[in-house]
């Protein structure tokens, strides 16, 4: 079992007697659901559908204090306090920035020895293990104590990839892109169940209508890793950009229509000049194939 601290998240932390429905009035996720030890995966919209921030959010136990837990990428917790408390109004609804006293250690490839507190599996994929909150400083401590070997932020990376979750602000820019478009429909980061939140009926009508055309899926390196951004080009026509690299996997932003065509005509992929394959040519032919996205 591995674990890695990744400093490249952050907490900002919702308290008060209206946090719960504040919150899930505004986000994807049916934040109803959360309790302690469980989370949920989801994103604050724009009005035009697109994502502001993608996050994890589970519940903080009595004993931590209570309140919701919303774990994001650290550059983007401040950002979020304020515009959180911008929504809030005259709701009782405390908005605190927690990113300087709590870290992020994820957890994989097994099961803790034992969880301590506020310890969640991660929503999105079970493969992706769990993620503990604590202070950055007891990443060591945290890791001997439930059996894990901590490694470096790296090694997570790559198992992200391979895992095939995309990360936000280099496998997808936040403010560019839909829900669909970073595959959050297909990791349970959209409840179309519930109510109105904001964004709600652009996604609804994407999901409906099965416009979504733009998906992220995995690609297999055939030579070095392209840049994040790099353009992919399949008989000298644009497909889609290249994302996150690592051990010869690779996440890329296709236009699963274009790809499928390029396919059928067994043209070769290049992604900033370095040529790459799908990891799965038959999902990506049944994502371009769907009338209505599931």
């Amino acid at each position: 079992m591995k674990a890695a601290l990744l400093p490249d998240r952050g907490v900002v932390k919702l308290s008060g007697d209206d946090a719960r429905g504040f919150l899930n009035n505004l986000v994807t996720s049916e934040i109803e659901l959360v309790r302690p030890g469980t989370a949920r995966f989801g994103a604050l919209l724009t009005p035009q559908g697109k994502i502001v921030t993608d996050f994890l959010v589970t519940e903080a136990s009595a004993g931590h204090g209570g309140g919701l837990l919303i774990e994001l990428p650290r550059e983007l917790a401040a950002p979020l306090a304020t515009k959180l408390g911008f929504y809030k109004l005259r709701a009782k609804v405390v908005v605190e920035n927690l990113s300087d006293s709590l870290g992020v250690l994820a957890v994989w490839d097994g099961e803790p020895a034992l969880k301590p507190d506020l310890t969640y599996a991660d929503p999105r994929d079970a493969r992706l293990g769990y993620r503990i909150l604590i202070p950055a400083e007891l990443a060591a401590k945290t890791a001997a104590m439930i059996g894990a070997d901590l490694v470096d932020e790296e090694a997570y990376e790559a198992h992200r990839i391979q895992t095939g979750v995309p990360r936000g602000g280099v496998d997808f820019a936040y403010g560019d892109a839909f829900p669909h478009e970073s595959n959050m429909d297909r990791l349970a980061g959209v409840d179309f169940d519930k109510g109105c939140y904001v964004g709600q009926e652009v996604v609804s009508r994407m999901q409906h209508r099965g416009t979504a055309r733009t998906r992220i899926v995995r690609v297999i390196l055939d030579g070095d890793a392209p840049q994040p951004g790099s353009e992919i080009r399949a008989a000298d026509k644009p497909v889609g950009k290249m994302g996150s690299s690592a051990a010869g996997q690779g996440l890329a932003l296709i236009r699963t229509d274009r790809a499928t065509d390029a396919l059928d005509a067994q043209a070769a992929f290049l992604a900033g000049g370095s040529p790459i394959h799908f990891a799965d040519p038959d999902a990506l032919r049944a994502l371009a194939s769907k009338k209505t996205i599931a």
